[in-house]
């Protein structure tokens, strides 16, 4: 499986941490930046790691800043995301099994690494549910192009 991963300088330190253990783990990397601490702007970053998601170059994404709210506003403005803010580990469970998600947001100032990484490998071995829930998506994803 091939992940998007990308972050501002607020959620750099995060984004490295999270990049080393699914490469540990076996999955396809693919980072998008930012490569240093230096101020930038997270739509820079979080935008064309959603368009690879979006596009299918690659599988899942996650993206990183200091709340988490930034980038997955922007993945969201991509036709085809799904990103899902979590904090905690039963919403990302939940989002994966009744949303069917396929990019995963996080805020470096709002959680710390090991509860991060407990967040990131409940989202990615989550299947997703289908039955009631596909009729909602398909609603969810009508309003995108209008």
């Amino acid at each position: 499986m091939k992940i998007a991963i990308a972050c501002d300088h607020g959620g750099l330190r995060l984004k490295n941490v999270l990049k080393a253990d699914l490469e540990e783990h076996g999955y396809d990397v693919e980072d998008f930046g930012t490569y240093s601490d230096d101020s930038c702007d997270y739509p820079d970053y979080a935008g064309p790691a959603a368009k690879a998601v979006a596009s299918g170059k690659c599988d899942k994404g996650v993206v990183v800043c200091g709340t988490g709210i930034g980038v997955s506003i922007t993945a969201n403005k991509v036709d085809g995301i799904r990103c899902a803010l979590c904090h905690d580990v039963f919403s990302a469970k939940a989002t994966r099994a009744h949303n069917d998600t396929n990019m995963l947001a996080m805020g470096q100032r709002v959680i710390g690494e090991g509860l991060a990484l407990e967040i990131l490998h409940a989202w990615l071995e989550t299947e997703y549910e289908g039955g009631r829930h596909d009729q909602r998506i398909k609603k969810m994803m009508a309003y995108e192009g209008e």
